[in-house]
C-alpha cells in the first residue's frame, strides 16, 4: 500500500528526518509534536503552554490529514516529569471527548529541544 506524506505550515516543520504525518490507507501516523510555535519555531514557555501547543500542533496535523482529533485511536504522551500528568489530563479534556483514544503516558529523561512534553498519535479515518 502506498504511503502519502502529510505536511502543513500550521504545525512546526520537521526538525529531522521524518514527516509530520504519513497516511497508509485509512490510517494516519502523526509524528511526535513538542511545544514549538509553528510561526517562530521557538519553544513556548512553561509546561502549561507546552501542553496546549502540543495538542494544537497535533490538531493542525490531523486537520491537514483530513481528520480531527476525534479520529485519533491511539495517543502516546511523553513527559520529562510525570508530576505534570494531571495537567496533561486537564488540557486533553479540552481536545478530546468520549470515546477517548487509547493512551500511554511515559516518563522520559529528556526530549528534543528541551521540551517538557511530547505526544504522537495514530488516527483512523474510514469505515
Amino acid at each position: 500500500m502506498a504511503k502519502t506524506i502529510i505536511a502543513t505550515p500550521n504545525a512546526p516543520a520537521a526538525i529531522g528526518t521524518y514527516s509530520q504525518a504519513v497516511r497508509v490507507g485509512d490510517t494516519m501516523y502523526l509524528s511526535g509534536q513538542i511545544g514549538l510555535d509553528p510561526a517562530t519555531m521557538q519553544m513556548v514557555d512553561g509546561i502549561d503552554g507546552q501542553i496546549v501547543r502540543v495538542f494544537e500542533n497535533l490538531k493542525a496535523v490531523a486537520d491537514a490529514a483530513g481528520g480531527t482529533l476525534a479520529d485519533v485511536v491511539k495517543l502516546n504522551v511523553f513527559l520529562t516529569d510525570l508530576g505534570h500528568f494531571a495537567k496533561v489530563n486537564e488540557v486533553m479534556a479540552r481536545y478530546f471527548s468520549e470515546p477517548f483514544p487509547a493512551r500511554a503516558a511515559v516518563g522520559v529523561k529528556e526530549l528534543p529541544r528541551g521540551a517538557l512534553v511530547e505526544a504522537d498519535a495514530v488516527m483512523f479515518i474510514g469505515g
